[in-house]
């Protein structure tokens, strides 16, 4: 592969070595940089590590608009096992969660819950469309019991990024608390805590910072995190506890994930290098704007209009030609260098382009030509969905 151009002052090489790009929501394609920072070993308790680790909570909470008011606790594992600790640890045993679900991590939430024993209802928007504030000012009228709200700020089985915004003031309102999983959008979506007021969000390294997997971490209200003691069901995700250690000691309690730290802070300076939060987003959205526009071309449908489409990962109708095969059209994309996403909708067959990660709008506009060799390599003539998917889209957009 050659190195494509660069974009803001930063260069975006190919992936060293050859390998494919990820264009998946995490793990993604990374900065050689922050690959390099893995190259030195650490030891957990050490001083020098301990720095990290504060310099990574301190810039988490920066990125995140906290001020004094949040602090940031980051926990070993994928961003399931964070998003669990958030659950586990904020919920109180005798809370109740409204569940805002539009696709499978929605739903995967609510698996959660179950697990947790924690009492639960849903609004559940199917697959094509975001929960509103009114729809959920309106169920919180109804049910005084519930004292909190979840959402996934950008529901990536299907790639809609959610009203954050009116959702978080339709939770204020009525008194009750806001719990977000930004997992696949924090760091380029914007999230202020200070406007949103949300008691915490959850994300995780391999995402929009684009480090490499091992933790996710939690920013969340100071004086939440207090209250939180005695919540959690499990040692290993107390979050109250890892936050009073880390505060005490400088220290995770349990053995750290110390490379994929030293990689995160690396990955953290590219962020600040790049603009933050608003320089990222624009990147994404245009890889987002360049692939939807050459694979409409090609005459792929996407699952979302305009309106509704993040800038982290886009859902294509899989096409109605009995040529058509997933994992065919996976091989010969890989071959061409670029790793895709299965689809996750619960109806209909499609597939996904992640915009996020080491990729511009060079590498998308690739993407497509990519794309283009693989259905004249399969026989396609026309990427055309059925029928059947356009009408369930306008189904559910009725």
């Amino acid at each position: 592969m050659t190195a494509v151009e660069p974009l803001s002052g930063i260069p975006l090489p190919a992936p060293a070595g050859g390998e494919p790009y990820l264009l998946t929501p995490g793990p993604l394609t990374t900065a050689r940089s922050t690959k390099e920072a893995m190259l030195v070993d650490w030891g957990s308790w050490d001083g020098e590590f301990r720095a990290l680790t504060a310099e990574l909570r301190r810039r988490l909470v920066e990125i995140a608009g906290g001020g004094d008011a949040y602090d940031c606790v980051p926990l070993q594992g994928s961003g399931s096992y964070a998003v669990e600790a958030m659950l586990g640890s904020f919920v109180p045993r005798d809370g109740k969660v409204l569940v805002l679900m539009n696709g499978a991590y929605g739903q995967r939430i609510t698996r959660t819950l179950g697990y947790l024993g924690r009492a639960h209802v849903t609004l559940d928007k199917g697959d094509y469309l975001p929960p509103r504030g009114h729809e959920v000012g309106a169920m919180l009228d109804a049910d005084p019991a519930i004292t909190h709200v979840v959402v996934v700020h950008c529901e990536t089985s299907s790639g809609i990024l959610n009203p954050i915004e009116e959702i978080a003031a339709a939770t204020a309102a009525r008194g009750r608390k806001l719990l977000i999983d930004s997992m696949s959008a924090f760091g380029a979506a914007p999230l202020d805590a200070a406007t949103l007021g949300y008691e915490a969000m959850v994300s995780s390294a391999n995402k929009c910072i684009e480090g490499v997997p091992g933790f996710g971490f939690v920013v969340a209200r100071k004086d939440s995190l207090a209250a939180a003691k005695g919540n959690s069901h499990s040692l290993s995700l107390d979050l109250h506890d890892q936050w009073a250690v880390m505060n005490k000691t400088g220290q995770w309690r349990f053995t750290p994930p110390t490379h994929a730290v030293a990689a995160f802070l690396e990955a953290l300076r590219l962020h600040a290098l790049e603009g933050g939060q608003p320089g990222r987003l624009a990147r994404y959205t245009r890889n987002r704007d360049t692939v939807v526009a050459g694979m409409r071309a090609l005459g792929f449908e996407t699952l979302l209009g305009d309106r509704l489409m993040s800038p982290i990962i886009v859902t294509f109708f899989a096409p109605a030609d009995p040529a058509f095969r997933f994992d065919r059209f996976y091989a010969l994309m890989k071959d061409q260098g670029f790793i895709i996403y299965p689809g996750k909708l619960t109806v209909v067959d499609s597939f996904r382009i992640g915009c996020i990660g080491q990729l511009d709008e060079h590498v998308m506009r690739r993407v497509v030509a990519a794309a283009d060799q693989a259905l004249a390599a399969m026989g396609v003539a026309t990427a055309a969905p059925p029928s059947s998917a356009l009408d369930e889209r306008k189904l559910q957009a009725a």
